[in-house]
């Protein structure tokens, strides 16, 4: 799973900030929003692939909160180009108070439609062997 996000990363985060311009994107932002892609797979990738790594009672968090961190790349693209942020209001402000440009994925799918049935099969792989080391165990 870890590769397929780490692999993912870079085209959402082109993604995010073309659908944010309102035209084309200029050859600077273009150079700037392939550093910003690297930058999340390279950092973003390495805390997902650790956090994957660990043992699950060790797992303080998922791979979509991870991903939902990774907003930072293509909103500080997006505000060195000048774009205006998005009116945001209510839950999304109170959720996610940085995502300006309302980019925060609400589910694996949002990076990558390839990750929606990677992310089941680890919440279910992860609810299996949790329940089965934590179940408490009946009378003999």
């Amino acid at each position: 799973m870890s590769r397929a996000i780490v692999a993912a990363l870079p085209t959402w985060v082109e993604r995010c900030v073309r659908s944010r311009l309102p035209h084309a994107v200029p050859p600077d932002v273009m150079v700037a929003t392939e550093l910003a892609a690297e930058a999340a797979r390279r950092q973003v990738g390495a805390e997902v692939e650790a956090l994957l790594a660990q043992d699950i009672d060790e797992q303080r968090t998922t791979p979509l909160s991870l991903l939902r961190g990774a907003v930072r790349y293509p909103t500080e693209v997006l505000r060195s180009a000048g774009v205006p942020p998005r009116r945001r209001q209510g839950f999304d402000v109170e959720r996610f108070p940085d995502d300006e440009y309302e980019l925060t994925p609400a589910n694996l799918a949002d990076v990558d439609p390839e990750l929606a049935e990677l992310g089941l099969v680890w919440g279910a792989a992860k609810a299996w062997t949790h329940k089965a080391r934590h179940q408490p165990r009946g009378p003999s």
